[in-house]
């Protein structure tokens, strides 16, 4: 352990001091405007270090943290790509950040205008009618999406209508949506060629069904080339198709979602269309509908305001730089990165689904995993632990779960071929040594402030606090 990587409660001394502050010259007791209920009984326990040591600790803190600005972040179905700081600085401006919601309307004309403006941009990269602006999140706008899908149903006086089908490479947040919406969730196999199959969803189709969720393309990053005939199945049978825009980044400008069939759609703009996110927020999930739909969008049900103006303003200002034709060239750079990657790796880990992918693919565990009598050999999260010691974050491992060894790659249209070829090395690299020694991949990573710690026990015990005894 380097000096600095220690606590810095460890750096502590007793009477080392990072400030000095003047005598208060009133002569006043300020603790006595406190309530005794909620004074300390005693003083904080807190760390005596120079302010040479605080600097050093929060900046070398700053340093252990992986994102996007400081590294590749090949994280499948997640879109963890490089956004402009120049839409930092325009949702930054004072007079976008210091608006309030509650302000008269008058007063925020702007603003307004920017709602107007982004809900027609959507409406004409995706399709769609109209777009509401309620949802905070992507799943908040699944939830959305959902209840508009419902809503639909219900002012027909069709009550029955109660199930939802989910493809089984499905995203997580897909059922779930469902199940808090009050439906029934129904699931559909994949094929062989990882694609939703007509056949089976066929005999689940009736007059029960209030709809379909999808993502195209899915999880796999593979499109669904039966989606026409899905769509006209489910919307012979009284259904409407519901399009997870998780993975919308490669159709920008190439494909749009409503004329494929969909009726009702959200999307990530903390995704898609530039904020930077991770760690728990913020986000953005505005949901979409066809013109057929347009009535049943939300007012103020959802939430009390419109979602996250800065993420909205942020996609704006992207969508506004890139224009028409740059965002064409977006999804046309998100599958060509995809696609140039998993060909030049197909030799060292399994392709289970050998196709032309989209923005994302994913690889089944290594080809040559150095297993062999009495050597057990490396697997999937062994890679993800090993590339940490290159300076790259992992790719999203075991999901989906088709497959039981999944390592999920999607390089995003934002980074370098420079960036992409030494990523691609580093894989070969890593699949070499499995081969040779799979125990070092093992103990892997090596250069991290820490190796592998019980995830499960941090993650449901977490220590949150400085405590003496550790």
């Amino acid at each position: 352990m380097k000096y600095y990587d220690k606590l810095i409660f460890e750096l502590s001394k007793e009477g080392r001091t990072a400030f000095t502050l003047p005598a208060d010259r009133w002569g006043m007791d300020c603790t006595g405007a406190i309530p005794s209920a909620l004074r300390r009984e005693k003083d904080a326990v807190l760390p005596q270090v120079s302010e040479v040591d605080v600097v050093r600790h929060y900046t070398n803190l700053s340093q252990m943290n992986f994102g996007v600005d400081t590294g590749f972040y090949p994280l499948g179905s997640c879109t963890m790509k490089y956004n402009p700081k120049i839409n930092e600085e325009i949702a930054s401006m004072g007079a976008f950040a210091g608006l309030h919601p509650l302000q008269p309307d008058h007063t925020v004309m702007g603003a307004l205008e920017v709602y107007d403006g982004l809900d027609h941009a959507l409406a004409a990269i995706t399709g769609m009618a109209h777009f509401t602006f309620l949802p905070c999140a992507g799943a908040h706008g699944e939830l959305t999406g959902l209840m508009i899908m419902r809503q639909y149903h219900m002012a027909k006086g069709d009550l029955k209508r109660t199930k939802v089908i989910v493809p089984d490479s499905a995203h997580g947040t897909n059922p779930a949506s469902a199940a808090v919406c009050g439906l029934e969730v129904v699931e559909v196999k994949s094929n062989a060629d990882g694609l939703v199959d007509v056949e089976a969803l066929k005999p689940l189709l009736g007059d029960d069904i209030a709809g379909i969720m999808m993502t195209n393309p899915n999880t796999l990053g593979l499109f669904e080339r039966e989606i026409g005939e899905i769509a006209t199945l489910v919307h012979g049978c009284g259904g409407l198709l519901y399009y997870d825009g998780a993975n919308m980044n490669p159709l920008l400008g190439m494909v749009r979602p409503g004329d494929m069939g969909f009726d009702i759609m959200h999307l990530n703009l903390h995704k898609t269309f530039s904020t930077p996110h991770g760690g728990g927020g913020p986000g953005s999930g505005p949901v979409g509908v066809a013109e057929h739909l347009v009535e049943f969008l939300p007012k103020t049900r959802v939430s009390g305001f419109n979602g996250n103006f800065g993420v909205i303003l942020r996609a704006y200002a992207y969508i506004l730089m890139l224009g028409k034709q740059n965002v064409k060239l977006a999804g046309k750079y998100a599958t060509m990165s995809a696609n140039y990657i998993k060909e030049s790796l197909k030799d060292c880990y399994k392709l289970p689904i050998p196709s032309v992918c989209k923005h994302e693919f994913v690889f089944d565990g290594l080809i040559n995993d150095g297993s062999r009598e009495g050597v057990e050999g490396a697997t999937t999260l062994d890679v993800a632990k090993r590339l940490l010691d290159f300076g790259f974050h992992a790719p999203t491992i075991y999901f989906p779960l088709l497959f039981h060894q999944a390592l999920m790659i999607e390089p995003t249209e934002t980074e370098s071929i420079e960036t992409i070829d030494a990523f691609i090395d580093v894989m070969k690299k890593i699949a070499a040594e499995a081969a040779e020694d799979p125990s070092f991949l093992k103990s892997a990573p090596h250069c991290a402030p820490i190796s592998r710690p019980d995830e499960t026990t941090a993650a449901r015990q977490p220590v949150l606090k400085w405590q003496d005894s550790l």
